[in-house]
């Protein structure tokens, strides 16, 4: 299993800006060292394959995947129930070795911190996006009942004590203060991790 310098696993709800701020990490720590790894992309892919779907398409923001959600959700969790790790697993295999810090853009489930702090924990910082139920229906939020009452959107919600908390309510301000902390303690992490 690859063992890299940092690890932040990034959790909120749909539309609170996951996939965004992400990118925004990525840019300001440097993509030469530095990768997003989507625990949901093996799980699309696999879920495209299976059903003969597009598989560029549920890996957009799109209506095309929201057509979807609710059947590769059950998918999911018929495959994580046999093994909790799969998905984890099959997302680190992915890890391109010469970017060792890794950015996991999409936790959803207490099995998906339970994988990363037991192989992970002294690289392992952990990010919760927030984000308000009006900025989020900007973003083309709409309640769906059987998705957003799910353990995928909602496993995370309580007895999770977070290293970090960003605000992605839209206060550009704010907003590059969180990204400049979570930077700096990458920094830090890769320069420690380097001297070891």
């Amino acid at each position: 299993m690859s063992q890299p310098a940092c690890v932040l696993l990034l959790s909120g709800k749909r539309k609170s800006g996951k996939d965004f701020i992400a990118d925004r990490l990525q840019c300001r720590i440097g993509p030469e060292v530095c990768q997003i790894l989507r625990l949901s992309g093996p799980l699309k892919e696999q879920y495209a394959l299976d059903n003969g779907l597009d598989y560029q398409q549920l890996l957009d923001s799109t209506t095309y995947k929201e057509m979807y959600r609710a059947k590769m959700i059950a998918w999911g969790e018929e495959k994580r129930s046999a093994d909790p790790g799969f998905f984890c697993r099959k997302t680190i295999e992915l890890a391109q070795p010469d970017r060792n810090i890794w950015i996991i853009s999409d936790a959803r489930r207490k099995t998906d911190l339970a994988f990363f702090s037991e192989n992970y924990q002294k690289v392992l910082r952990t990010i919760r996006m927030t984000c308000s139920d009006d900025v989020r229906k900007q973003r083309g939020f709409i309640f769906t009942q059987g998705i957003d009452d799910a353990e995928s959107e909602c496993g995370l919600d309580e007895c999770v004590t977070w290293d970090i908390v960003i605000s992605n309510d839209g206060d550009e301000a704010l907003l590059d203060m969180d990204i400049d902390h979570v930077v700096r303690l990458v920094q830090f992490m890769y320069e420690q991790n380097k001297s070891t």
